[in-house]
């Protein structure tokens, strides 16, 4: 009984202190930039308390192992278990992810209600000031690829984001980076073309951001001076 009494004494001051933890804890400007650009991307905030708090989870495959440590190094004050594997199936096929979840926090509910609308992801109407140059390369590592050697410029495929969600993104692009883009249909979805004549700046603007794993996203456009 001796033993029991201690183990339940030592998880409520453990649990206590969790809940210390939380509560004192922001995010840096870099994690908030970091933040944004994955919750443009593949990035998702769930909530187990109906919006109190949310807890952010990243997943992406194996094969973006790398990144997926990368994050993990920014946002592991947050974060109780380091990166692991997670082996699915699906359609017959054995699929292996790599994945980390932070705590659930109160201080990703102002994120959660800018870019959920119920379950469905939008582009918040602050986009302009929430985007910077790191959550746009961000979100290119997501969901970006370089087109072709005979396109030269740059796609993102932008999930389940309705026209009018990324006509906001167009202004966005236009009038703060200078980047001018299209927005395409393609198997039923949107996805962001960035005209050839803004390749250039595009990239500029989001390789001193890129990790080495994923500078082939970035194809050979060569800046110019």
């Amino acid at each position: 009984m001796q033993v029991v009494r201690q183990r339940t004494t030592y998880l409520i001051m453990r649990s206590k202190e969790i809940e210390e933890f939380k509560k004192n804890r922001t995010l840096t400007h870099i994690q908030r930039s970091l933040l944004v650009g994955m919750l443009l991307g593949d990035g998702h905030l769930e909530t187990q308390n109906h919006g109190r708090t949310y807890r952010l989870k990243v997943e992406h495959s194996i094969i973006q192992k790398e990144y997926v440590v990368w994050l993990y190094e920014q946002f592991k004050d947050l974060v109780r278990t380091p990166p692991q594997e997670k082996k699915k199936i699906l359609r017959g096929k054995s699929h292996i992810s790599y994945s980390f979840t932070t705590y659930s926090l109160g201080l990703f509910r102002f994120y959660a209600q800018q870019f959920y609308a119920g379950r469905k992801k939008i582009i918040p109407k602050l986009i302009e000031k929430l985007i910077d140059p790191l959550a746009l390369a961000i979100w290119f590592m997501d969901d970006g690829s370089y087109k072709s050697k005979h396109h030269k410029t740059y796609i993102i495929h932008a999930l389940g984001y309705s026209k009018n969600d990324l006509e906001l993104v167009k202004k966005v692009f236009r009038e703060k980076f200078g980047i001018a883009i299209g927005i395409h249909k393609q198997y039923n979805r949107w996805r962001i073309y960035v005209y050839s004549d803004s390749a250039t700046q595009f990239k500029k603007l989001i390789e001193p951001y890129v990790i080495p794993s994923l500078k082939y996203k970035l194809g050979n456009i060569v800046p110019k001076e």
